[in-house]
């Protein structure tokens, strides 16, 4: 099962886009950020086009919005207005694979703004909570037993080699020490793997977002790995590979962030 996480910022503006990615490399569940569509926009006829029968969506105008396309039959869905601010930033399923059921939880985590201080910046502390939310809600529920694969924009670069330069990132918003502390509690709560890290190690730089401001974004290489798929402990055993498609930040009119990808072997 080839699991894909993208903050596509804008599926409509980018649709020719994520055609051609599924062209290129065909994979079975497709997880969504930033769609900025409304439910009653959002073009579903066009994506089952594309091989993706079973679809999920949760979106608003201009801003935010989660999808979930896949080549398997889901069902269970949920869409969860976290900390009741009215943005559709999560959405979960269940999709049917040969070891059993697999939740896959989508988040798009707030950006947090541009000053590290949830005291005088609301977006800030609205991003901390949000986190705290997903900590909670993994703690709290029975689910030790179950497969769950969670993704997303998080808007946390957590190690000192998913950002450029840990120096002079420490007190920028993403890669804040607090930040991390509270990325690293929702690891902690499930027992989650980081499946990108798993395969690559930490001395290791890995990005998935680059900024708009970057002439060369690849060339000078200023990244952050915002994007995230994690497995339960249960899955470990299945995870097979990974990608990053940072060819696609040079696309005409690319995302910010890039497709990641996951494989799991059953």
């Amino acid at each position: 099962m080839k699991i894909v996480s993208w903050n596509i910022n804008s599926l409509r503006l980018r649709i020719g886009l994520l055609k051609k990615f599924i062209d290129l490399t065909n994979p079975d569940v497709i997880c969504l950020q930033e769609t900025k569509v409304e439910d009653q926009l959002f073009p579903a006829l066009e994506l089952i086009s594309y091989g993706y029968n079973f679809i999920e969506f949760c979106g608003e105008k201009s801003y935010n919005g989660v999808a979930i396309l896949s080549k398997f039959p889901i069902q269970n869905t949920h869409k969860i207005d976290i900390l009741d601010y009215g943005h559709k930033r999560h959405i979960s399923t269940q999709i049917k694979s040969p070891i059993g059921e697999i939740i896959i939880h989508n988040f798009y985590v707030p950006a947090g703004g541009d000053i590290a201080d949830p005291k005088v910046n609301d977006k800030f502390d609205h991003k901390l909570k949000f986190v705290d939310w997903m900590s909670d809600f993994f703690s709290t529920k029975t689910l030790s037993q179950e497969k769950i694969v969670i993704v997303g924009d998080f808007n946390i670069a957590p190690l000192e080699h998913d950002v450029w330069s840990h120096k002079q990132m420490q007190n920028v918003v993403s890669h804040t020490a607090i930040e991390i502390e509270k990325l690293t509690r929702l690891q902690n709560s499930l027992g989650f793997i980081d499946s990108h890290r798993h395969f690559v190690n930490h001395q290791e730089k890995l990005y998935s977002w680059w900024s708009y401001r970057a002439i060369e974004p690849l060339k000078s290489d200023r990244g952050r790995r915002l994007d995230h798929i994690w497995v339960s402990p249960n899955l470990k055993k299945y995870l097979s590979c990974y990608k990053i498609y940072r060819d696609f930040r040079l696309e005409n009119q690319p995302s910010d962030h890039v497709p990641i990808e996951t494989s799991l072997q059953f």
